[in-house]
């Protein structure tokens, strides 16, 4: 688990292809003196296990899922990438709770200043857009961030200058692709909805329907969340 609070960058020194799979070298910009080969560290907010290291890089595997669902698959050598070492019991939550399991990939679209900030609108797949919601947490490439607003399709989030300045969000443009992760609450909070007796999963933007096949065809439209059904899961 790791928390998106970027604790260094690092560069791509050498990637080694292997059809779909790669193996990264990468040199971080913290001391390596201290890692063990097997623990995890997320580049761009995707987890990978160190297979080995010396004094200056180690190497990481990138399975073909991974690079497909990922922008790892477009790294080239010298690219940074936002670094961060697995979360250790009874270090600080800065951020929130991030998996480094990549859900899937989102566009900058734009990048406005506002103040000293940079304000970045961006936008995703929408079968995602249940686990989206605004003054929530989203990680971006690694980072976690707060959403100011967000759409079917879109979230916008505020990139102060400390952020700017730590992390390879300096080099975002309209066009980039974006490695995001949703909150991982929304996720099981959505799976929870989605089984339950009276929903169906909708295949247009994955929406939740309060409608079973049944009743839909009936005409019925009561939906099976009610205050009970709240108060006995803990969400009241």
């Amino acid at each position: 688990m790791f928390t998106g609070l970027i604790q260094a960058t690092g560069r791509i020194a050498a990637i080694e292809r292997r059809g779909r799979e790669s193996r990264l070298r990468i040199e971080p910009d913290f001391s390596l003196a201290d890692i063990v080969d097997g623990e995890s560290i997320a580049a761009n907010g995707t987890c990978l296990s160190v297979e080995e290291h010396d004094a200056t890089s180690y190497v990481a595997y990138a399975s073909a899922e991974t690079m497909q669902r990922t922008n790892l698959g477009f790294l080239t050598q010298g690219t940074l990438v936002n670094l961060e070492r697995a979360l250790r019991v009874g270090d600080r939550l800065g951020g929130h709770i991030v998996s480094g399991h990549v859900d899937c990939l989102a566009t900058v679209e734009r990048m406005e200043p506002r103040g000293l900030s940079l304000e970045c609108r961006l936008s995703f797949p929408g079968e995602y857009a249940c686990e989206v919601i605004a003054k929530g947490s989203v990680c971006l490439d690694g980072i976690s961030l707060t959403v100011n607003e967000c759409g079917t399709n879109h979230l916008t989030v505020n990139i102060i200058p400390d952020t700017q300045k730590r992390t390879s969000l300096r080099y975002w443009k309209p066009g980039y692709r974006v490695n995001m992760e949703t909150d991982v609450l929304g996720k099981y909070v959505r799976r929870c909805l989605l089984l339950q007796p009276g929903l169906q999963y909708g295949s247009a933007g994955d929406s939740l329907s309060g409608q079973s096949g049944t009743s839909a065809q009936s005409g019925a439209s009561a939906s099976p969340i009610t205050l009970e059904f709240l108060q006995e899961r803990g969400f009241v």
